[in-house]
């Protein structure tokens, strides 16, 4: 029984369960029947008895049969050329409804996809135009709010919207006379004191030969406004400087750190000119063509004072060596002597030759000023007497610039013709003129504190020594006209700002 049993190749077995020919037969010793194996012994382990009879039988009763390995016919439905047909056309209209299920599908996601990103489209105009809204708003924002008032600058209680300062300006009294008067003499007897003697650590001609660009921010105003239309250097802090843009605000910007310290807005049209106070490192000017000249504060990124002295674009402002006054020029043919304290307009002077004046500076003693106008001429006048008491004439287009040396005795002025004219205050006469090339963009002069050198900015950046006049540096970097420069304290630097919305740093 434990034998196993062997048959021949061609005897035909079947399972008496399934009645086909089984992979692995087994005989049960019960009922003498064939089985498959996988068969049997599923019903024997459910049952313990032989499928037939039901006698009891165990697996390990069952007696293996040995056949040689039959190879099961086909069935019937594959063994002819049309049934063959009928299943690959089975086969392929399967394919074809699961193509067209993915095709559906497909479809499906994509208008899942377009509709998706045509929500996101609008989420992202909407976020734009609330974007939008909302800089309008801090902008009304910022010239409705209230005036905060400075540690050293008190807020004006008299500001409102539309109200005409110049109208009815004050005069200047005795007490404001005689600080005036105060202040030249001692800055004349200390200009006595140190004449021919440059400052101590002035940067010496070799170093400036070697200026080259240190860096270049182009960040600092608004794009959809290019252009950076003038600049100022912290005299108390020479990191900081402030530039006024196309976009209507001006931007306090470190460059020890490159960060931006303040962002100051309030005016209705570009920034032409910006100052910081020469003693009160928090305190910045501007002007505009709003007709408006504004104080801020720099710690707040707000304005503290709105002084209404024009009507008309302002081209010009210089603050006065006492700190207390400021100096402002127009198109409307008037320049002001107001109070930066109080804003009040201490004096409005109308230009005799009814022209639009372009740029304004306080000379350095204080007691004299210079203007620029409209019809190519440099007028000087007296601040006491509000009379005008000398003109230069000379150029041939709009004058763009001046600038008093610190020595009081030059004047440097430009204009629309190319040229720069140095002119000596004491014999009223043009010495120097400093010839540019053909077409040259005049935009700005100035002179370094020390007076020692002279920096000319338009196509491009030129510093000249004073007294020879000789060129010492020319700077082309920037990619557009440069609209101003300034010379960092003792001319150990030079910034510059640019039509290409870059502010510039030259150093050795």
């Amino acid at each position: 029984r434990s034998s196993d049993l062997s048959f021949p190749s061609k005897m035909a077995l079947t399972c008496a369960i399934s009645n086909e020919v089984p992979e692995e037969p087994v005989l049960s010793p019960a009922s003498h029947c064939i089985f498959e194996r996988r068969l049997v012994e599923k019903y024997v382990a459910d049952n313990g008895t032989d499928p037939i009879n039901g006698e009891p039988l165990a697996e390990e009763n069952l007696i293996e049969i040995k056949t040689t390995p039959i190879v099961r016919p086909r069935p019937p439905s594959a063994t002819s050329i049309p049934a063959i047909l009928k299943l690959l056309q089975d086969e392929w209209d399967a394919c074809m409804l699961h193509s067209f299920t993915l095709r559906q599908q497909l479809q499906t996601a994509r208008q899942e996809l377009s509709h998706a990103l045509y929500q996101h489209d609008a989420a992202c105009r909407v976020i734009a135009r609330l974007t939008k809204e909302l800089a309008a708003a801090k902008d009304a924002l910022a010239s409705l709010k209230p005036q905060a008032e400075l540690d050293a600058i008190p807020a004006n209680d008299q500001e409102e919207e539309g109200m005409d300062v110049a109208a009815d300006p004050e005069e200047m009294t005795e007490a404001v006379i005689q600080k005036l008067e105060e202040t030249a003499a001692q800055l004349t007897a200390e200009r006595k004191k140190r004449r021919n003697k440059p400052p101590e650590g002035l940067a010496p001609t070799n170093t400036i030969k070697e200026f080259h660009e240190i860096s270049s921010h182009p960040g600092l105003h608004s794009a959809s406004k290019p252009g950076i239309l003038s600049l100022d250097i912290c005299t108390g802090n020479p990191d900081r400087i402030i530039t006024g843009g196309a976009d209507s605000t001006a931007v306090v910007f470190d460059k020890s750190t490159e960060q931006v310290v303040a962002t100051l807005k309030g005016h209705s049209k570009k920034v032409t000119s910006v100052l910081f106070h020469p003693s009160l490192d928090d305190v910045a000017i501007s002007s505009s063509p709003d007709s408006t000249v504004r104080i801020w504060s720099v710690a707040n990124s707000s304005c503290s004072l709105v002084i209404k002295a024009h009507q008309s674009a302002v081209t010009g402002i210089s603050v006065h060596a006492t700190g207390d006054y400021l100096l402002s020029s127009s198109k409307d043919q008037h320049w002001a002597f107001s109070d930066i304290r109080s804003g009040s307009v201490l004096a409005k002077v109308a230009d005799p030759d009814s022209s639009a004046l372009t740029c304004s500076q306080f000379h350095p003693d204080g007691l004299i000023l210079g203007t620029g106008t409209a019809k190519s001429v440099i007028k000087i006048w007296d601040l006491k007497e509000k009379a005008n008491v000398a003109n230069f004439t000379g150029h041939s287009g709009p004058i763009t610039s001046i600038s008093f040396s610190e020595n009081g005795y030059y004047l440097a002025s430009a204009a629309e013709d190319s040229l720069v004219k140095l002119w000596d205050l004491r014999k009223l006469k043009n010495f120097k003129t400093l010839t540019l090339p053909e077409g040259y963009q005049v935009r700005a002069v100035t002179f370094d504190q020390s007076g020692a050198y002279l920096g000319v900015a338009g196509s491009d950046i030129q510093v000249f020594i004073s007294k020879q006049w000789d060129q010492l540096v020319q700077l082309t970097n920037h990619s557009q006209v440069v609209t101003e420069m300034k010379f960092g304290t003792n001319a150990a630097f030079v910034a510059s700002a640019s039509l290409d919305r870059t502010v510039k740093f030259y150093g050795p």
